[in-house]
């Protein structure tokens, strides 16, 4: 109590009522002038800035009417296989020949296209409704490649037609030849089931892999093309791969979403 009494009688003598107040030292100034420039600038930035993100999803290079699995109509041992695989095929010509109880019989493309895979083999014994062949709906070797990416259901309704994506292409050494450029065509309405991705793609095994995590959304990207480039697409280094790309070649696609305000995100 008497240090309080003091202090009391101290500040109520005229004397100090004439000394200046100081209401703040020069760095606490400082330190107040950075922050309103900081809060300012912030501000502007949250106001008239914008912030773009990228969506990663699988995909596979392949051509826009897709594939199908030819499967054998009839039940024996191969006596002799009429293709090889990268023959371009009409509709109904044979690939292979299968002896059974009857007589020889013909299996046949059902539509034309490029032969992908063989499965099949001269000697090899088949069932009625085994899988012998994957073949590529192309009408000629210079038919575009396209990419389709399977994104996660939920994610479609994000991806503008027209985004940009970058490719990043398993057989392609990223850090040499960079990634394959391309623009979003069209983004699927519905979730697609593994059935439905292997009809398209001629592929249990990858519509496997794409439906791992539930029905994936589809969406169709264009290539870039380049007359500059071996492949005839254009990539984020000049020349890109000194090799063509073909289908179907996994690949994993980063797509640009559009610019968002970051202001937006305060808003409802």
């Amino acid at each position: 109590m008497q240090f309080r009494q003091k202090a009391l009688t101290k500040l109520q003598s005229p004397e100090e009522l004439d000394l200046p107040v100081r209401f703040a030292r020069p760095q606490g100034r400082l330190v107040l002038a950075v922050t309103a420039v900081v809060l300012v600038a912030a501000g502007c930035w949250g106001l008239t800035g914008s912030v773009s993100s990228k969506l990663s999803a699988p995909g596979v290079l392949t051509h826009a009417e897709g594939g199908y699995l030819l499967q054998s109509p009839v039940a024996g041992q191969v006596t002799e296989v009429l293709v090889e695989e990268g023959d371009l095929l009409s509709p109904g010509e044979p690939l292979l020949t299968v002896r059974t109880d009857e007589g020889d019989e013909p299996v046949s493309a059902v539509a034309g296209g490029r032969l992908t895979t063989l499965l099949a083999d001269t000697g090899s014994v088949v069932t009625t409704g085994a899988d012998v062949a994957t073949l590529e709906r192309v009408t000629g070797p210079d038919d575009p490649l396209v990419a389709v990416l399977y994104v996660p259901g939920g994610h479609g309704a994000t991806i503008p037609v027209g985004a940009r994506v970058d490719l990043t292409v398993q057989s392609v050494d990223r850090q040499e030849f960079g990634v394959l450029r391309g623009r979003v065509q069209a983004v699927g309405r519905a979730p697609q089931s593994e059935a439905r991705i292997a009809g398209f793609l001629g592929d249990s095994r990858l519509a496997a892999a794409f439906a791992r995590e539930g029905d994936p959304v589809a969406v169709l990207v264009e290539l870039e093309r380049s007359d500059t480039t071996d492949s005839g697409y254009a990539w984020s280094s000049d020349d890109g791969p000194p090799f063509a790309v073909d289908s179907p070649t996994a690949v994993t696609g980063a797509v640009h979403l559009s610019a968002e305000r970051p202001v937006d995100w305060l808003l409802p």
